[in-house]
């Protein structure tokens, strides 16, 4: 299972350190201390930015804008079938959501909470991690 610092977790989740900070200090999401370090469990992480993706989405029209090809985020969801899989990240206010073969997800360790990035290219979506 992967965690994540304060600052990683504030990149992830497209806010500023000091707003992360403050979430994890209202308990919106749990931290654990790694020596003189705060951490956020890759689940933890997963399931607030799916939260926080909803309350920004609600009552909120999209902005029209162009989208970029790559979107790097965090994995909230992962479904396996006998060949292939279906693969949810959360980047940003985005949710991607891609099909894939089950040996993909195994070999790149693809779970809940795992960092990854989502390229888009027509009407394909890949799916890397680093």
């Amino acid at each position: 299972m992967e965690s994540y610092t304060i600052g990683q977790a504030a990149r992830l989740l497209g806010v500023s350190v000091d707003t992360a900070r403050r979430w994890a200090d209202a308990e919106r999401f749990p931290t654990r201390r790694e020596g003189t370090r705060r951490m956020v469990d890759g689940p933890d992480l997963a399931a607030f930015c799916v939260e926080a993706a909803q309350e920004a989405a609600d009552g909120v029209e999209a902005p029209h804008t162009s989208a970029r090809n790559a979107f790097p985020g965090i994995v909230t969801g992962v479904r396996l079938g006998t060949v292939d899989a279906q693969v949810e990240i959360q980047a940003g206010p985005h949710r991607i959501v891609s099909l894939l073969t089950r040996e993909a997800v195994e070999e790149l360790g693809l779970e809940v909470g795992s960092r990854a990035t989502a390229r888009v290219k027509s009407t394909s979506v890949f799916v890397d991690r680093g």
